[in-house]
């Protein structure tokens, strides 16, 4: 990717900024004649932390596309406001948290499912720390990040935790879902 990290995540926060002021912030045909691998398909997570006063980050939103769809500068476009505005888990950002508020984007490559026979056989196949996982069984769907390895650790829980982020039954594993894998390249604001 050739375009500057500082320019990505400028481009969120200029996307959160316009849904606080009510009007269009970002100069697409500039950052295009700039940067044009922008116009190409791409797909990015936004994760939105609120650094305390500790120095710690808490997350405050995070919303991603897994396969590309539409030009990558769209993609960091939408999934900011989304995260800052639509995450669920979370009540819409207010002006007075910007401040606070340390912007990642995450590049994701393209998921490759994993064949496994079972569990054990998935554990094998699974590397914790660098696999972002996509679980799926029937309609319903959820995916972890690589990062989220440095708060669920342990490979049973990092499951269970995502088994219940796809609404199943925190065992779904025992149903053999669909797992695909990826990886991600993170690029944090004031980098």
């Amino acid at each position: 990717m050739n375009v500057p990290g500082k320019v990505l995540t400028e481009i969120a926060r200029l996307a959160i900024l316009e849904e606080f002021e009510g009007k269009p912030l970002i100069d697409k045909r500039k950052y295009l004649a700039l940067f044009p691998a922008l116009g190409k398909e791409g797909v990015v997570f936004v994760t939105l932390n609120k650094i305390r006063r500790s120095g710690e980050p808490e997350l405050r939103g995070c919303i991603g596309s897994i396969i590309p769809r539409r030009p990558l500068i769209e993609d960091i476009i939408y999934n900011a406001k989304a995260a800052a505005f639509s995450d669920p888990r979370f009540p819409p950002l207010k002006p007075e948290e910007l401040e606070d508020l340390r912007i990642e984007i995450s590049f994701l490559s393209y998921p490759e499912k994993v064949e496994y026979a079972n569990v054990e056989d998935l554990k094998r196949k699974i590397v914790p720390f660098e696999h972002g996982v996509i679980l799926r069984l029937g309609e319903r769907q959820a995916t972890f990040l690589p990062q989220v390895w440095e708060k669920l650790p342990d490979f049973d829980l990092f499951f269970e935790h995502l088994c219940q982020k796809a609404g199943l039954p925190g065992k779904c594993l025992d149903y053999h879902p669909e797992i695909y894998v990826y990886t991600v390249k993170i690029i944090e604001e004031n980098e």
